[in-house]
Order: structure tokens, then C-alpha cells, then sequence
């Protein structure tokens, strides 16, 4: 088949890649103008390398990428992590118009972290949609859909790096075959069980050590690599990462109050919490150090019994300063 990829990074270069190793022709290559002092985008670097045609302009919803898309005259237009807007002039131009990549299982979880909310929730389960773009947010029709677990102790990584993404390829490849065939069905969300969420930001990854130990544990690893919980240590902001949680199952296992250090071993530090201990595996400092929990805390000069600041506006206002 004859296609245009629409996308960037990592994930769009590997799909372009997964389609041209099977031989279909990729008649051009549209993603997104790098901002100034940001990394390559890989699928641009991909797409330079193979030889491909290649648009990067700064909106899809302009003449130039309708005409650009309407002279290739493709079979069909895939969309793998495009954050660009694409209106239904621009998405309906090929034969078969346009499918979509989205890890969630839609309609739940519409947005732009849709892997990140799933986790911090505490789901047990999310997945993979592929559908038809529309004018709306996630809202179109969709095509096929894939389910993967999440574990307890999975992270956004983990969810994503080792299921989501590959499987999302597969996933393009499978969808595109159907349409073009002729043999996909198309299911119309159910607005009564659709959810949005926008962008999971600093100030939502911010840790309060009230809070419970199962809601903690699920939001460091929900951030874990990225936007990274953070909690304050000196006045300093610190981002933990590789979260387990010991939960206290009778009042003799309580160590201290939320916020305590109770432990520093060759590698972790763990922390009392509402309902047990959370025990982190590494740090990344403000100034972008990555560490062991444990060699933070000696070089910090933290010991057991010292407590972390718990995100009050005080130390959020000291940790932003």
C-alpha cells in the first residue's frame, strides 16, 4: 500500500521503519518543526536517511498541508504520536482515510498523558486504541483495540516502553491492513463512559506524605521516568523514582510519622507513609545528578528519624524559588 506517515519521535520512527521493512511505499514523512535547542527528532533524522519525502510545517490545518497531502496520492494516512491538530479536510484526503494511534483504551483516559492517569489511579489495566481522528479530542471511531496489565509495581516506563510501544506498531500495521482491505469495523465511543485528563504536570506530581501509602506508591511510579515525583530535601526539590511499598499490617509496624526516613540500606531509602513505608531506589536531583536513594541520603548527611517535607505551600514555594 501506498502511505504518508504523520507523527515524531521515537514512535514514529519506529512505525515508519516497521512499514517500510514489510515493503510498503511511503510516499512522504510528516512531523512536527523541532523547537530551537531540542533534541532531533528521530523520525526526521529516519525519514533523511531513507531518502523520504519529507514535510515539517508548522500546523496541519493550513492550504499547504492539504495540498502537500492531496498530490501524494496515498492509500491511506497513519497517524503515530502526532500532537499537531489534523482537521477532517486534512485526514480525510486519502482513499481511505486516516487511522490513529492512542495507548489507552478509549473512550477512557482521552489526553495527552493518558499513560501516566491510568497508573496513578491505581488501574490494573489499560491498552491501546487505534481509530479514526476526528475534530474532537480522541473521539472518533474505533477501529481495534489491544489490552495489556498493569502490574503493582509497573511504572510508566514499564507500561509503556515494554507493551504499549511495541505492540502499538503491531498495532498500526494490523489496523492499516483492515482499512485498506476493507474489512475493519468502526465502533463509535460511548460518551457515558469516556474520561479526559490533560497533561500530568510538575505540580501534579508533587508529593504530600499524607497522603496514603498505596496512593503514593502508584503516583511515583505513575511519574517514573517522567514528569518524576518530587519531594522537597533541604529545600531542595528531588525527584524519586523505582518506588516499592511496604504496607504495615498491624500498629507495631508503624515507624514514624508520614515523612520519616525509617531505613537507608546499600541502595534504597524508605519513608514512612500513611499505612507503611515507601522504600525509593534512586534520585534525580534538581540540578539533574541521578543517584541511589541511599547515596543521596549520605551525601545529604539524612539519617532514620529525619523527616521530608510533605508539599505544604511553604516548601512548594521554597522548592519553585
Amino acid at each position: 500500500m501506498r502511505i504518508a506517515i504523520i507523527g515524531q519521535q521515537a514512535f514514529g520512527w519506529s512505525v515508519l521503519r516497521a512499514f517500510l521493512a514489510r515493503g510498503d511505499e511511503v510516499a512522504a514523512v510528516f512531523c512536527a518543526p523541532e523547537k530551537p535547542g531540542s533534541r532531533p527528532d528521530p523520525l526526521r533524522l529516519g525519514a533523511e536517511e531513507r531518502g523520504l519525502r519529507l514535510f515539517q510545517l508548522p500546523n496541519l490545518k493550513s492550504l499547504a498541508a492539504e495540498g502537500a497531502l492531496r498530490a501524494l496520492d496515498v492509500d491511506l494516512a497513519v497517524m503515530a504520536y502526532v500532537l499537531q491538530f489534523a482537521p477532517q479536510e486534512f485526514v480525510n484526503i486519502p482513499r481511505h482515510g486516516t487511522i490513529q494511534y492512542h495507548p489507552s483504551l478509549l473512550p477512557k483516559y482521552r489526553g495527552p498523558s493518558s499513560i501516566n492517569w491510568p497508573i496513578i489511579k491505581g488501574e490494573t489495566e489499560t491498552g491501546l486504541t487505534i481509530f479514526r481522528p476526528t475534530d474532537g479530542l480522541d473521539e472518533g471511531p474505533v477501529i481495534l483495540q489491544k489490552r495489556v496489565a498493569i502490574g503493582p509495581d509497573d511504572t510508566l516506563g514499564t507500561v509503556y516502553f515494554d507493551r504499549l510501544f511495541p505492540l502499538g506498531v503491531e498495532a498500526m500495521l494490523e489496523a492499516a491492513d483492515l482499512v485498506v482491505a476493507g474489512r475493519h469495523g468502526e465502533i463509535v465511543q460511548d460518551e457515558d463512559a469516556a474520561s479526559y485528563e490533560g497533561w500530568c504536570r510538575d505540580a501534579d506530581a508533587r508529593i504530600n506524605w499524607n497522603m496514603h501509602l498505596d496512593f503514593l506508591h502508584n503516583l511515583v511510579r505513575g511519574c517514573d521516568p517522567a514528569p518524576g515525583a518530587w519531594t522537597t530535601v533541604l529545600g531542595q526539590k528531588v525527584r524519586l523514582f523505582e518506588s516499592r511499598k511496604h504496607p504495615a499490617r498491624r500498629f507495631g509496624d508503624v515507624q514514624g510519622k508520614p515523612g520519616t526516613i525509617v531505613a537507608i540500606g546499600d541502595q534504597t531509602m524508605s519513608v514512612a507513609a500513611q499505612g507503611g513505608a515507601v522504600e525509593i531506589g534512586r534520585v534525580r536531583t534538581e540540578a539533574g545528578q541521578k543517584m541511589t536513594a541511599a547515596a543521596f541520603a549520605r551525601s545529604h548527611g539524612l539519617s532514620v528519624g529525619d523527616r521530608l517535607e510533605s508539599g505544604s505551600e511553604e516548601n512548594l514555594a521554597a522548592a519553585a524559588g
